[in-house]
């Protein structure tokens, strides 16, 4: 019997490319079909290999919870792959990484909110970027201005090397975080020199916070296992991981809130909905460009498919958090919405984001100043007009023009 005289309902769906659309500003038409008729889909992945891909709250929650659902193993050698990878294999894992060397404990210590002067940092140098870039009048581009340095400035607070060198080290990650088939040589580049500089960060006497935590530990018998280069690597990838998020998230936010001056105007009336304005801007927040990668270790039944031990599964943030199923009117911008913080954009199970409540708290005083100094804050081109950055784990535009 051939293909052809099948019945239609017997035919495997087509596979189909995955991710859908580069652009941060609208839903992707996509979701919302594959989620109400094909919950857990065929796709192909940028790097051609095939894969599953998730799109309803309960499918994306049951693999980010499972542990047979593994981030580690992506990295193996011969797996089926989303993307060529920008970093060395071994750091894929980076908290389990962390974990395994005897390093969690000081990692969260760096990554708490309530640390000692870190909001009172993160007020001022929020004033000192906006009082720059507005003496130099409209427009601004808020990424370049504000977003981008913000997020990088509180990182090498949080590393205790000097703010000054965050510009040195975003210029890796243009490179680090793109999606490609191949791989990138200039990828390799890039970490060489970001690791020599928080080697030579362990000997400094300037370096203060986290490096300097890291480098009394080689003094600890304890932790003489650890080298030079495993604690390098907790710094680069710190800086990475965590200025591409924070800045992905709050220069997505602040496109929503363009998108939603109502909503703007409510939090200039009244700062207290400002942590509840940052969930839902979370929820609803298109900045992850990719899936959340998981390999399955055995075979595992999910929704109406067995995926089979070696699979690839993507898990898709964003038809999860708008799912109907789990968010009611899910479009809808709700501050009153009662489980806005169940939203899956800082992923889920043994993997969820170590620094959610930093990164939280690091967009409430950035939209907080902004209210504050710049409450008729907008966008000075159309929308349509934002030009979107393509082959890159997250959804950014190049450029967000704004005036006041």
């Amino acid at each position: 019997m051939t293909a052809e005289t099948l019945a239609p309902e017997t035919l495997a769906p087509p596979v189909i490319g995955f991710p859908f659309s580069w652009r941060g500003d609208q839903l992707p038409r996509q979701v919302e079909e594959l989620r109400e008729k094909t919950p857990i889909r065929r796709v192909r992945t940028i790097a051609g290999d095939e894969a599953w891909l998730v799109s309803s709250y309960a499918l994306c929650k049951q693999v980010l919870e499972d542990r047979r659902f593994s981030l580690k193993d992506t990295s193996a050698p011969g797996v089926p792959r989303q993307y060529a990878l920008t970093i060395p294999p071994e750091v894929v894992n980076n908290m389990g990484n962390i974990t395994g060397a005897g390093l969690r404990k000081a990692v969260l210590k760096a990554l708490n909110p309530k640390a000692p002067g870190l909001q009172d940092f993160l007020r001022s140098y929020a004033d000192e970027l906006i009082g720059s870039f507005t003496a130099q009048g409209a427009p601004a581009d808020l990424r370049e201005e504000f977003t981008d340095p913000y997020s990088s400035g509180l990182h090498c607070h949080i590393l205790g090397i000097p703010t000054a060198d965050g510009a040195k080290l975003m210029r890796s990650l243009h490179i680090a975080f793109m999606n490609s088939a191949c791989p990138i040589t200039g990828a390799k580049l890039n970490w060489d020199r970001d690791m020599a500089y928080m080697v030579e960060r362990l000997d400094d006497p300037a370096t203060t916070g986290l490096m300097a935590e890291l480098a009394a530990l080689r003094e600890d018998p304890e932790y003489a296992h650890l080298t030079d280069e495993m604690l390098a690597t907790v710094g680069v990838t710190m800086f990475g991981a965590g200025v591409i998020s924070t800045a992905g998230f709050l220069t997505m936010a602040l496109v929503s809130l363009f998108q939603h001056p109502q909503l703007w105007t409510e939090l200039r009336e009244d700062r207290s909905k400002i942590p509840a304005a940052v969930d839902e801007l979370l929820r609803i927040n298109l900045s992850i460009a990719d899936g959340l990668p998981r390999l399955a270790t055995e075979d595992i039944q999910v929704g109406e498919v067995l995926v089979r031990q070696g699979e690839l599964v993507l898990v898709l943030p964003e038809g999860g958090n708008f799912d109907p199923e789990a968010f009611t009117d899910p479009q809808r911008i709700d501050l009153e919405r009662p489980n806005n913080a169940q939203h899956l954009s800082f992923g889920g199970g043994q993997h969820y984001c170590p620094a959610t409540a930093l990164g939280k708290k690091h967009a409430e005083i950035a939209i907080e100043a902004l209210v504050e100094h710049t409450p008729e804050l907008r966008l000075a081109v159309p929308i349509e007009q934002l030009v979107w950055r393509t082959g890159f784990m997250k959804r950014l535009p190049e450029r967000l023009p704004v005036m006041w």
